[in-house]
């Protein structure tokens, strides 16, 4: 079940399973990318109603707290308990959050 969205804007799934990995984002098929199979965190978060600052919906559950761009899924303004990602981690979503 999706929220409902402005016309011409995607819809809102209601939620979706962050994952946090280490390292930044890496070329498919690299060594580098194989490396990052390594899952540090999952999180299932729900949609608050709330934007965030960047302009995207707000999630939050589980500790961890993000902003996400429903047409790109991009993760924006992560906190994790509270803080910002450590440093060298990168949120993405997990592949079962695709809206099918």
């Amino acid at each position: 079940m999706t929220a409902s969205a402005e016309p011409g804007r995607a819809a809102v799934p209601e939620r979706y399973t962050i994952v946090l990995h280490p390292g930044p984002p890496a070329d498919p098929g690299s060594e580098a990318e194989r490396g990052r199979e390594t899952v540090l965190r999952t999180a299932r978060v729900e949609l608050t109603g709330a934007l965030g600052a960047s302009g995207y919906p707000r999630y939050a559950g589980e500790g961890v707290q993000a902003e996400i761009d429903p047409e790109t899924r991009a993760v924006e303004a992560v906190t994790v308990d509270g803080a910002e990602l450590p440093f060298g981690w990168t949120a993405g979503l997990a592949e079962e959050s695709r809206p099918g």
